[in-house]
């Protein structure tokens, strides 16, 4: 009677997770849907800063309006878990390091997250992320985005940029001199509105497109398998250099229109 009364048991608690999980099917956590986002200041000493961030989305931007000597956050944060611990998101900052965290496991877990950093002008960002995109604008100083799963997009900018994904796409619209740009699996489109020293563009899948502004440059590009199209001038002897390479896809090198 006992067996019967465990298998019975267990046959309910199977139907109710099936339940909890059909329940859920197609509505996922947005962030989006946070209707009262928490805002918190965080002090910064010196003139660099590192954000350190797991599955969340990420904005960040370099303003004027950003108080001098401190890093302003605004996170959105939507999820729950069926069974297991109550899902919740931590910020922390310590030196020059700010640390995003969501934690969200159990059965029938579904949590979204979304942070905007805002950051004083004159601070170089290192942005340290594991899964989540990344759109950056506004930055007069350097900027480094390493992605392991997510897109990179960058806009209105003109310090050095580094940005690497290993599985997303890059974008940027900047007037920086300096650009390099690597996915593992993802298109590169760059449009340039300032004649640069130099970029350096990788992807290991996906097509590598690159708008320039009238200059002649010192191209080399290389596709294993792709057509490569590059109609900007060229000179051999150009300060201005540029690098397009792509394992699986098109090459592109051209005016900005």
């Amino acid at each position: 009677m006992a067996r019967t009364t465990l298998s019975a048991r267990a046959v309910l608690v199977t139907a109710a997770v099936a339940a909890l999980a059909a329940g859920a099917t197609g509505c996922g956590a947005s962030a989006a849907d946070d209707e009262h986002p928490d805002h918190r200041s965080f002090a910064l000493q010196g003139a660099t800063l590192t954000i350190d961030s797991d599955d969340s989305a990420l904005e960040i931007v370099a303003s004027d309006a950003a108080k001098t000597g401190a890093v302003a956050v605004t996170r959105w944060f939507e999820g729950s878990v069926a069974v297991g611990e109550s899902p919740k998101v931590t910020w922390s900052m310590k030196d020059d390091r700010l640390t995003l965290r969501m934690h969200c496991s159990g059965v029938i877990a579904d949590c979204s997250a979304r942070h905007r950093v805002e950051v004083p002008r004159g601070v170089a960002v290192k942005v340290e992320d594991d899964d989540g995109s990344v759109r950056a604008r506004g930055f007069r100083d350097a900027l480094s985005v390493h992605a392991q799963d997510g897109s990179v997009h960058v806009t209105d900018s003109s310090g050095p940029l580094d940005l690497r994904t290993e599985d997303g796409s890059v974008r940027a619209e900047v007037a920086s001199r300096s650009v390099r740009t690597r996915t593992e699996d993802g298109s590169v489109r760059l449009d340039l509105s300032a004649v640069p020293d130099r970029v350096d563009s990788v992807s290991g899948d996906g097509s590598v497109t690159i708008a320039l502004p009238a200059a002649a440059y010192r191209v080399t590009t290389k596709t294993d398998d792709g057509g490569v199209d590059v109609t900007v001038p060229r000179d051999a002897s150009s300060a201005h250099v540029v690098s397009a390479r792509t394992a699986d896809g098109k090459v592109t090198v051209g005016n900005a229109n």
